[in-house]
């Protein structure tokens, strides 16, 4: 059995990584149950990881598959958390995302629509 001073809890190693902002959100990813490690469910943040494991979980849209390289002692800055992991699942193109729909003059009115209309329009006393 490995030695547990070479393990680290998931839910601070996917911190750590820079995966999640938060421990916190960290935390509730690996506790809904959308986390593996070695293709195993996980549903413990406690879950031991040691260097080897390679561990699947979502992020946003896409899925993320990867392999524990080494165990962080910090959060530390974004060349320093890419080098605790490899990446094994290819980038995935991204979609365009569809563009929001363009005004067509619907809907309510400007201001300056209402001083219009109500210039054009006779006056009830009138």
């Amino acid at each position: 059995m490995a030695d547990p001073a070479l393990k680290i809890r998931l839910d601070k190693w996917l911190w750590q990584a820079r995966f999640f902002k938060t421990r916190s959100l960290s935390a509730k990813a690996v506790q809904g149950g959308h986390c593996r490690v070695n293709s195993n469910p996980v549903a413990k943040p406690a879950f031991m990881v040691a260097p080897g494991d390679v561990l699947t979980f979502p992020q946003g849209r896409d899925v993320r598959v990867i392999r524990v390289v080494a165990l962080g002692d910090r959060r530390g800055p974004a060349p320093e958390a890419q080098a605790l992991y490899e990446e094994l699942s290819p980038p995935m193109p991204r979609e365009r995302q569809p563009e929001a729909p363009r005004y067509d003059g619907g809907g309510r009115p400007t201001k300056k629509d209402r001083r219009l209309y109500d210039k054009s329009r006779p006056s009830a006393l009138e």
